[in-house]
């Protein structure tokens, strides 16, 4: 019997030695607790952020903001007796980032969100008048807000002049750009 050696191999260089079934260790990812393990795959990318657009979870945000930012704008000028029109740069902003937090991109939100600004601060100048003039006459808000409600809009319109228009378009801007802010 005869024995025959081995074929002759190439000379191994390098950090794996002469273990042809070595495998070199990846390079070391910056930040990383620890270094990849040999033979360790990369994790895949992760996927890009879904895009949030729910109109009616915005719109429903909006609206809440809308009554409630209102009512303490009403609130603001009956006891200050002035309409402040950096309060109704607040309503207006905070209508439109609870729509855009809540809604996210849909185009729809900061139009909306303008026009229930429109309302609120409206909303909020039939309020402040109401209590004017409930403490005028001594009497209660909810007697000149809810019974007497189309008297307040006569001496709403009646009192109303171009900064009265100047703070419903300023609160209605407000809105649609806080809109688009927060939502990106």
């Amino acid at each position: 019997m005869s024995q025959s050696a081995p074929p002759p191999q190439p000379p191994q260089s390098g950090p794996l030695g002469a273990n042809p079934y070595a495998q070199q260790a990846p390079a070391p990812v910056p930040g990383a607790p620890y270094p990849p393990q040999p033979g360790a795959f990369a994790a895949p990318p992760a996927p890009p952020a879904p895009v949030r657009s729910n109109l009616v979870l915005g719109l429903v945000a909006a609206l809440v903001a809308a009554v409630v930012a209102g009512a303490l704008y009403g609130v603001i000028a009956g006891a200050t007796k002035h309409e402040i029109g950096y309060a109704a740069v607040g309503v207006g902003f905070v209508i439109g980032l609870a729509a855009g937090k809540a809604g996210g991109r849909n185009p729809a939100l900061p139009v909306l969100s303008a026009v229930l600004a429109l309302g609120a601060v409206y909303l909020g100048q039939l309020v402040g008048d109401a209590i004017i003039i409930a403490n005028h006459f001594d009497v209660s808000f909810n007697e000149i807000f809810f019974k007497h409600f189309s008297g307040v809009q006569e001496v709403w319109k009646k009192d109303s002049d171009p900064l009265t228009f100047l703070f419903l378009a300023i609160g209605a801007a407000a809105a649609f750009s806080g809109s688009r802010k927060a939502a990106q």
